[in-house]
């Protein structure tokens, strides 16, 4: 399964960059395969429990530094489907080439 998720401290100012890192740091540290761009951070896994629990962390490291935290999540549940945060990613690139 792959979840995107986005974290958003609220009531901290207009720079949220440094409490985001706290959050994508925790998925880093997951050992999870996994990717940020400037929306949102993607992680790859084997279960629902797997998963989320990264989510529910990476957001309690920002909700510890924040007075409130919004979170939008988005998944694939898809089971028996590995690699996808790669191979989606390369069937498109794959299309664009014209193959």
């Amino acid at each position: 399964m792959i979840v995107a998720f986005s974290v958003t401290p609220l009531g901290v100012g207009e720079d949220v960059g440094e409490y985001v890192a706290e959050a994508v740091r925790v998925v880093r540290d997951s050992g999870l395969p996994n990717r940020t761009d400037a929306m949102f951070t993607s992680i790859e896994g084997e279960s629902w429990d797997e998963v989320m629990d990264v989510v529910r962390r990476a957001v309690a490291a920002v909700e510890a530094r924040a007075p409130r935290v919004s979170l939008v999540l988005k998944a694939d549940i898809r089971p028996g489907v590995t690699d996808g945060l790669t191979s989606k990613v390369e069937t498109v690139e794959r299309h664009l080439a014209g193959q």
